[in-house]
């Protein structure tokens, strides 16, 4: 393979990112520069990556997922980044990699992660993003922060008002994919663990592996090859693979429920281990304790939190009611945060497999469903 290497300042750049522009006869790096004539998305050398991130240095990795792990690195000009850096085992190959460098290189919002640029040397498949510090939503919601033992953040606990401003900018972040950006995108992945924090604990979705384009008329789509995690599918693409805004907004609904909780949605309480999070809030709704939910760390404020608590709530559960033509539009769901107008009653919510399996994600082909601990393809298990 020859290269022309040429390093220079992309012209009105934030931060001062310098990058490497790659000139090279690669099919794979044409592809993706290419294929697209609006992609404009700079190449950095594999090198600087390496230097960054102390040749990915353990001291550096911030997590590991499925497609591989995340590791700070600091660029020569002293811009902080995060490098996603996928296995070369992992089955998010070169269509799940294109897929988000393409998707990702074109969206600009202040609740989305910032992609800067990508890699591709050999196997070598890696996403420059921005470094958020705090890092992603679950450490705090899920009670793992304390297990890092970072002085800035060990301890820190998200109150009440917090949360609510997370909640409404992932939703913020959401209606941008499905209607305010020149792009329909289905998220198809959001949870936790996806929604990474800035310095003001801002919330910024990332992780758009999986995400789809749809066309500006398109409600809907179908597929055979069903990928997500376990808790935050809703049940019409978890069982037949349709999938539309309806399937983030289940998602996400799923999440709002889990922050106002500081429960996993499949890990509900210790009294019902078999009782998923949904199932339990529904039943509480009906009796009337809804606030029982509620994580004890965000107790004690005002009669007038405690109605925007209860508001959320029901706003979760309608969300993640079974017949995706019940569940409001994040449009919708964007209002009725911001808004003290009357709700409708939510209906009873789908129960996928509920608690029949704890931390899993799912695969599904056509109506069968397969548990598996594993971040899932159709024919591979991969770790999360």
């Amino acid at each position: 393979m020859v290269c022309c290497l040429m390093k220079r300042k992309r012209k009105g750049s934030t931060g001062g990112i310098a990058h490497t522009i790659l000139r090279t006869n690669s099919d794979s790096q044409r592809e993706i520069l290419y294929e697209d004539k609006d992609s404009s998305v700079p190449i950095f050398d594999v090198n600087d990556i390496f230097d960054a991130t102390g040749n990915f240095s353990l001291g550096n990795k911030l997590g590991q997922g499925g497609f591989g792990s995340v590791y700070k690195g600091v660029l020569f000009d002293g811009q902080e980044i995060a490098v996603k850096r996928l296995s070369q085992t992992s089955r998010q190959g070169i269509e799940e990699f294109k897929n988000e460098v393409r998707l990702v290189s074109k969206l600009q919002h202040k609740n989305l992660a910032r992609l800067f640029g990508c890699c591709i040397h050999g196997d070598e498949k890696m996403l420059v993003y921005e470094y958020l510090q705090n890092r992603s939503l679950d450490f705090f919601i899920f009670g793992l922060m304390c297990a890092i033992g970072s002085d800035k953040t060990q301890g820190l606990q998200l109150d009440w008002p917090r949360r609510f401003e997370i909640i409404i900018g992932i939703a913020r972040g959401l209606l941008y994919l499905h209607q305010d950006s020149r792009m329909k995108i289905i998220h198809r992945d959001l949870k936790a663990s996806n929604v990474l924090l800035d310095a003001a604990m801002n919330p910024k979705i990332s992780d758009f592996g999986l995400a789809r384009l749809f066309g500006e008329d398109q409600t809907e789509a179908n597929t055979n090859r069903v990928v997500g995690t376990y808790g935050y599918m809703s049940p019409e693409y978890a069982m037949g693979g349709l999938y539309s805004t309806k399937s983030d907004a289940f998602s996400f609904g799923v999440l709002t429920l889990e922050i106002l909780s500081g429960r996993r949605s499949n890990q509900c309480h210790q009294e019902s281990p078999s009782i998923s999070l949904i199932a339990h809030v529904w039943e509480l709704w009906k009796e009337g304790r809804a606030m029982d939910i509620v994580d004890s760390s965000t107790l004690g404020g005002s009669d007038s939190t405690d109605q925007v608590m209860t508001r959320c709530i029901q706003i979760g559960l309608l969300c993640v009611q079974e017949s995706p033509v019940d569940r409001p539009t994040m449009s919708d769901v964007v209002f009725m945060l911001g808004n003290a107008t009357t709700l409708p009653s939510p209906k009873k919510p789908a129960f996928i497999l509920q608690g029949k399996y704890d931390d899993m994600d799912t695969i599904t082909t056509g109506s069968s469903a397969i548990p598996s601990t594993n971040r899932v393809t159709l024919s591979t298990l991969v770790p999360r």
